[in-house]
């Protein structure tokens, strides 16, 4: 009797601490377990998202008028110019694999964050002087210039798989009520980037236009600074994952570990492969994953042989020759993963036309409306202004009443989120193609084909292609963000972040690979092709219809893989 109320007593302890500390491993910054009431949840995330928001208008401060710079000030030709914007923008879609090494490997991601956003408010401090210096531009200034505008992206990719996933590490991934405000988190860091992105636009680029370039790149070196101090302030209520290792070198000890034991059998019962005893896990800051099915093969790497406990002779076993069933099961998330990260390559491609071929489009509609000339690149405003309305709406309104037909914490999966927006970005290319159908219709009538001109059709039909990529964004864009947080393994967030943004990089290649290739298919043989010079000789429907067919075909391998992923569940 009475051993059995000190067992109750125990248990009574025990639910006590799961309700007053975290119960996903999070510490404080000494690395001591952390009490709910008093860190994290939307009190520490007000900080990371004003730091979010200001690093991204600094960052958009100075992307979105660069070119402008490189052959005004530093009087570089236009190709040039250009291929020199895109070399920068492709490294800062590269450097956040950088980033996510060393916050998971490492530092974690509090002190990633802090390291490269003093390299990024160096290089921005650098940009800041290299424009103020007077007279013609020098080789030594172009240097300084171009080491600083380098030391940006190192700064900018180091910290963007961080921000995020630290923002989200702020809510109790076991406590169901937190669970659902994280994914609340990822809505609104989305608004608070894009609201960065369209003040950078708007103001700052005209600043830089007409109050000159020293002004211009200081305004986003201040507000990186902001974004500093902002990050710091919240120090004392952060909730801290501990850095679980070198991923890389935990994945090749899966690998070889198999490799190794390919002619052992399996055992029949999965409870005879290797894991350490208890709630520790063999990963650092990791929580231990439940054993799937899939992939057998791999678990071999956790199959126990007796030469496992010869080299062992009472010391810590091999992790190249014997893995956890954790270690094995972060390699088996990452193989379900890809498939879907996959599939978001093509979504990526469709975005880039709001910046290309939209943007040619527009240049051949009629841009006068009543008094005003429209540029046509302003019209991707209507992107961000979309996405600003619709994530509010989302959150509050949509989520609840579709919540009260599934039952599910966010109304939709992860999954179907982003199925939703790869439907939507099919309707941007079939909005953007019917507006070009009608404009060449008109073309026609007018007899103005074989004519570089304008063609008395509103740019103002081109609002609706915008406004559903924009749409588009808050299902795909914010659901992948929330669905790579929550299924990556806990020591591979960054990582996985990294990677997620990288099918953005790789959808411009997409894009440019596919424009390249209709553009020598169909101009064989004299003609003018799909997409000539003159606009009104070609037929750019087609190529919009085209990515529309490739998105359809997309959506159905999306909808394939996602409906035999497995999710992951952790012991």
């Amino acid at each position: 009797m009475e051993h059995e109320q000190q067992s109750l007593l125990i248990e009574a302890e025990h639910e006590e601490f799961r309700k007053d500390y975290t119960g996903d491993g999070s510490v404080n910054l000494k690395g001591l377990p952390i009490l709910k009431h008093e860190t994290g949840n939307w009190r520490a995330c007000y900080f990371i998202l004003g730091t979010e928001c200001c690093e991204k208008l600094a960052l958009y401060g100075i992307a979105k008028n660069l070119v402008s710079y490189l052959t005004r000030q530093l009087h570089e030709r236009n190709v040039v110019a250009a291929r020199n914007v895109l070399t920068w923008q492709g490294t800062c879609y590269f450097t956040p694999l950088l980033g996510a090494l060393v916050a998971d490997s490492y530092l974690g991601k509090f002190w990633t964050i802090a390291a490269f956003s003093t390299l990024y408010f160096i290089g921005l401090a650098m940009l800041t002087i290299s424009a103020l210096v007077p007279g013609q531009s020098s080789q030594s200034q172009t240097v300084g210039f171009y080491f600083g505008l380098y030391l940006v992206a190192l700064g900018a990719g180091g910290i963007k798989p961080c921000v995020i996933t630290f923002g989200a590490d702020q809510f109790d991934d076991n406590d169901p009520i937190e669970r659902s405000e994280r994914a609340s988190f990822f809505n609104w860091a989305s608004f608070m980037i894009n609201i960065g992105a369209l003040l950078s636009g708007i103001i700052l680029v005209y600043i830089q236009d007409n109050y000159g370039w020293g002004l211009g790149f200081g305004i986003p070196t201040l507000f990186m600074g902001l974004a500093i101090v902002s990050f710091f302030i919240g120090t004392g209520i952060y909730r801290f994952q501990r850095p679980g290792g070198s991923p890389v070198i935990r994945i090749c000890q899966v690998i070889v570990a198999s490799c190794r034991k390919w002619t052992v059998q399996l055992p029949l019962d999965a409870s005879l492969l290797y894991e350490l005893p208890g709630n520790s896990s063999f990963i650092k800051g990791s929580r231990k994953l439940d054993h799937t099915s899939e992939l057998r093969y791999l678990d071999k790497a956790a199959v126990i042989i007796s030469s496992d406990i010869k080299l062992g002779n009472g010391n810590p076993l091999n992790p190249w020759r014997l893995c956890t069933v954790t270690q094995v099961e972060e390699l088996k998330l990452l193989v379900r993963l890809f498939p879907i990260w996959a599939t978001t390559i093509v979504f990526y491609a469709v975005g880039c036309q709001s910046l290309s071929m939209f943007i040619e489009q527009g240049m051949v509609l009629d841009k006068q409306v009543r008094s005003f000339t429209i540029p046509p690149a302003s019209l991707s405003t209507f992107d961000v202004i979309s996405l600003l309305i619709l994530v509010p709406i989302y959150d509050k309104i949509l989520v609840p009443v579709v919540r009260r037909f599934t039952g599910k914490e966010r109304g939709f999966t992860q999954l179907q989120r982003m199925g939703i927006g790869l439907f939507l970005s099919i309707l941007t290319m079939v909005s953007a193609a019917l507006v070009e159908m009608k404009r060449l219709e008109i073309a026609r009538e007018l007899k103005l084909v074989h004519e570089k001109v304008e063609i008395p059709m509103s740019i103002l039909w081109q609002i609706p292609q915008y406004c559903l990529d924009g749409t588009s964004q808050v299902f795909t864009l914010i659901g992948q963000a929330e669905f790579f947080y929550s299924e990556a393994p806990d020591a591979m967030r960054c990582l996985c972040a990294a990677f997620s943004l990288l099918s953005s990089s790789l959808g411009g290649y997409l894009s440019s690979f596919l424009l390249t290739l209709v553009s020598y298919c169909t101009s064989r043989g004299g003609e003018p092709g799909w997409i000539p010079d003159k606009l009104n000789e070609g037929h750019l429907d087609r190529y919009f219809l085209l990515i529309a067919g490739l998105s359809a075909v997309n959506l159905l391998v999306f909808v394939w893989c996602a409906l035999r992923y497995t999710y992951r569940t952790t012991v």
